[in-house]
């Protein structure tokens, strides 16, 4: 770890004193970061669930199962959040914006292709570009991982669980 001058300021006129106490405080920046996150998202999720029927365990409602998903994202949230008071850990690395957009073009491009064009060609595209935001990035086992993603959705999913999604979509004359 590199060395820290302490007491006064630095040349930018910030407290070096408060930076080295945050990090005693805070001991793994990934954990804090990821509890956050997870904490917001389910309390978002929670909050938009409000206005849909809960129902029972026995008959459950449109907001039973995504209240229940979003509460046990906020609890994971909340381990994370001591966990990073608790556990020594790595700093966070910096903020990756080309994985960011890849993978939320994927999540967009798989919601514009999977009625039109089908289950069939809107997997292989989401695994495709978001596989793409990796620095592991390899075309060959990409590929096959598609492939048997796509295979394995369509077999629980659309034949075993019968969701109604489309194969291959309106767009190829189906």
């Amino acid at each position: 770890m590199p060395s820290r001058r302490r007491g006064g300021s630095g040349r930018d006129g910030s407290n070096n004193d408060e930076e080295v106490a945050l990090e005693r405080i805070i001991r793994n920046p990934k954990e804090l970061w990821i509890g956050i996150i997870y904490i917001a998202v389910g309390s978002v999720a929670v909050y938009l669930c409000q206005d849909l029927d809960m129902g029972r365990a026995g008959k459950m409602g449109p907001a039973y199962f995504p209240t229940l998903l979003s509460i046990l994202l906020i609890g994971i949230g909340v381990v994370s959040l001591v966990r990073s008071f608790v556990k020594t850990g790595t700093p966070a690395g910096s903020f990756a914006i080309r994985g960011m957009v890849l993978i939320t073009l994927a999540i967009v491009l798989f919601g514009v292709l999977v009625r039109g064009a089908g289950l069939a060609v809107a997997l292989p595209v989401l695994v495709l570009v978001s596989s793409s935001a990796s620095v592991k990035f390899r075309w060959k086992s990409t590929i096959l991982m598609a492939a048997g993603i796509t295979v394995f959705c369509v077999l629980v999913f659309l034949k075993g669980l019968g969701v109604p999604l489309p194969v291959l979509g309106p767009w190829f004359g189906q």
